[in-house]
Order: structure tokens, then C-alpha cells, then sequence
């Protein structure tokens, strides 16, 4: 990471639990005072100050921030700890970081906006929308179609073959070209539709598939289809100038910063997004306006269930919030348990960075979390204190 990025202490959290859809002014106003905030909804930042607590009580937790929007009346930012130890600044609602493979839950809307639309079908065949010089593989008498894609059951494997390449460019690698020569491989694992196993590999041939479709670049198609209407200032590919001063740094297991490495354009799909909270608060409340007519086609298709987990197999890479009942487009979906409701969740881990945004369509209640150090008990946490909160929320 380049001197002139501010780096952030090694455990930050940025949590956004929204219910119900905001209005669009309220999503991006300054916070409000914890004062008046507590005047509102006292029990509410109870449980936000308990849940910060929490978290600064775990081995090597020095500062984290949280936002919280109810109701479409309240939004509640308060930080805790320091967010930059070197500079004294707290994270805040602008703090920019990588969302990962919660990328692949845009992707998927992407696809909803794409079918909602008339311009393709969940049951094409990839061979017949990716647009490149290549025999795409079948198994079983069963050609990969973008449905399988999308729910991780296209029988690819999680990552394709690839060179090696620099510590400080990882994925130079990653090319068009790298993922021909995957599919001329002969790379299927099992027959597609039949099992579950998470891949990248996927996603990236889903968005490339996507952007053929479209007859434009992904990225513009993604602005065009997602960010613009949502009204996601911030939810970006490529770092603009200016941006990396507000970037969240990110630490490896030993507590080492990780370089924020860049990416390259064929893996839009499924891992190379920045957002801010404050973007992932606006687009979670998009999510939670059930009855709006604005996307309303969308979100049906974006939060239907499509592959039930029973009776697939192998099924592999979905369960570290819980137990994945079912796939989603890219969302992994729990059903209902005890006082839980319904939930559609997405995990990521990037360049020292984990994050978790899950959010329950029924019951009007988002959730994102995110801490900037790579901790599998951190990450776990992270995850069930999301889940948790929602519980509480919106209990069944």
C-alpha cells in the first residue's frame, strides 16, 4: 500500500443494520448525535454499545465504527476504539474498503436486472452467450447454463489453473486467456446441476457472459444496471484519485498489512468491488423496499430460491455463517430457524479484509459487517453477532 493511504487499525468493524427502506436523503446524512440517537431508540444502542463491546474485548481489537438505520427514521453512527492508530482518526461511514466476493451478490443482480429485462434466460446455455473462442466443456449430456453459474452448482472448480505471479501483483495471471485455456481442460467436477462447490471461476465467466449480452464493458453495464440506479456514489472497480486515502488497510493472519493489489477487468464478477458503508446502507435498504415500484421486477428475481440445497452432491464452500439451505442469485440463503428469519447472506475474504452483508427480505432488517484483519474466529464472530442482531430485530 502506497504511503499516502491512511492505515487503519488491524480489527475494524463497520456494521449497518437497516429496517425497513429509508428515505434517500437519510441514507447519506450526517449521523446523527449518539445523544439524540439514544433519546429515539435507547434499547437499540444498547445493543449496538453491547455488541461494540463485544468486539473490542477480543485479542487484538483496537477500534471499530458501526451505523444502524431503522424504521427509514434513524441512523445511528458511532465509532469505537480507533480506526487509524497511526493518524488518531476513527473509521467512519466514508471508510472505504474491498467488499470481495460480496461482489458476486451484485453479479447476480446484474443478471436479474438482464432477465427481468427480456435480454437472456437462467436456463441459456454459457456456450451460447459468452462470446469467446472456445468449446465450452459438458458433463454428463449437461452443458453449463447460466443458472449454474450463478448458484455455484456449474460443476467448476473454485479457482482456475493458473500461472504464478508476483507477490505484488497476484492476479496478473487472470486473463481472458487464462480462462480458455481453464475451459479447454476439461475442468468439470461433477455434472453441472447436480452438485454445489463454490467458484470464482464462475462468476467470472457469468459477468464476461453478462457484458456479451449487454454488447458493452461489464463495468459500464454493472453502473448502468446496479450502482447508478440504486445510487451507489461509492461502490466502485477501480480506485478513483483520492480514494486511497479513505481506504481501510487490511492485515494477514501474522497482523501484516496487505498491499491493496489491483485487479484486472475479468474479474468483475466475481470479486474486485470497493464500497463505503454508507453505500452498502443505501443498497441494503434498496433490498428492504419489498412493495416499491422502483426495481421492483428485480429484487422478486434477485431474492427468489432457486437450487434447494437438498439433493445436491458434492455441496462444498457455503457454510461458514450457517448452514446454506439453498442458493440464491449469488445470494446464499438460511431458512428460518428458531426465532431467525429468513436470510440472504453473502461472506468475503480479500487482502486482509473480511465482510459480511446479510439481510432478511421479510422482516426489513440489513446487516454488513466488516473487520480489516484476516481472523477465522474473528470472521465467525463477526458473522454470528450479524446473525444475531437480526434475530434480535426481527424476531420471528
Amino acid at each position: 500500500m502506497q504511503s499516502a493511504h491512511r492505515r487503519v487499525s488491524p480489527i475494524v468493524l463497520c456494521l449497518v443494520a437497516s429496517l425497513g427502506a429509508l428515505p434517500i436523503g437519510a441514507q447519506t446524512a450526517p449521523a446523527a448525535p449518539a445523544a439524540e440517537s439514544a433519546k429515539r431508540d435507547g434499547q437499540l444502542e444498547s445493543r449496538v454499545d453491547a455488541l461494540a463491546k463485544d468486539f473490542l474485548g477480543k485479542p487484538g481489537a483496537v477500534g471499530l465504527s458501526i451505523a444502524v438505520a431503522r424504521k427509514g427514521e434513524m441512523l445511528l453512527a458511532k465509532g469505537y476504539g480507533l480506526a487509524d492508530a497511526e493518524f488518531d482518526v476513527k473509521a467512519d461511514a466514508e471508510t472505504m474498503f474491498r467488499i470481495g466476493s460480496i461482489t458476486k451478490a451484485f453479479t447476480g443482480q446484474v443478471m436479474a436486472g438482464l432477465v427481468g429485462g427480456g435480454s437472456l434466460g437462467f436456463t441459456d446455455r454459457l456456450q451460447d452467450r459468452l462470446g469467446w473462442p472456445v468449446t465450452v466443456p459438458e458433463k454428463g449430456g449437461r452443458p453449463i447454463r447460466l443458472i449454474d453459474l450463478v448458484t455455484h452448482t456449474s460443476g467448476l472448480p473454485r479457482e482456475v489453473e493458473r500461472a504464478p505471479s508476483p507477490s505484488d501483483d497476484p492476479f496478473r495471471s487472470l486473463t481472458q486467456d487464462t480462462y480458455i485455456k481453464g475451459l479447454q481442460s476439461d475442468p468439470l467436477l461433477f455434472t453441472p446441476g447436480s452438485g454445489g462447490l463454490y467458484s470464482n471461476f464462475a462468476f467470472d465467466l457469468l459477468a464476461a457472459a453478462l457484458a456479451n449480452v449487454a454488447g458493452k464493458p461489464y463495468e459500464r453495464l454493472l453502473t448502468e444496471t446496479v450502482l447508478d440506479p440504486v445510487g451507489l456514489k461509492d461502490t466502485i472497480l477501480l480506485l478513483r484519485d483520492g480514494d486511497s486515502a479513505r481506504l481501510m488497510q487490511g492485515h494477514n493472519f501474522d497482523g501484516k498489512p496487505m498491499p491493496d493489489v489491483k485487479t484486472n477487468p475479468v474479474m468483475a464478477g466475481a470479486s474486485s468491488l470497493y464500497s463505503t458503508p454508507n453505500d452498502i446502507l443505501r443498497w441494503l435498504s434498496w433490498h428492504l423496499d419489498r412493495f416499491g415500484p422502483q426495481g421492483a421486477e428485480v429484487r422478486l428475481l434477485d431474492h427468489a430460491v432457486y437450487v434447494p440445497r437438498d439433493g445436491l452432491n458434492p455441496v462444498a464452500g457455503f457454510d461458514e455463517a450457517d448452514q446454506m439451505d439453498a442458493m440464491g442469485l449469488g445470494w446464499i440463503v438460511m431458512m428460518p430457524k428458531g426465532n431467525r428469519p429468513l436470510i440472504l447472506q453473502k461472506a468475503e475474504g480479500l487482502q486482509g479484509i473480511f465482510s459480511y452483508a446479510a439481510f432478511a427480505p421479510t422482516r426489513g432488517v440489513g446487516v454488513f459487517v466488516a473487520i480489516n484483519q484476516f481472523s477465522i474466529g474473528g470472521a465467525m464472530t463477526m458473522m454470528a453477532a450479524a446473525n444475531a442482531l437480526i434475530e434480535q430485530l426481527a424476531p420471528r
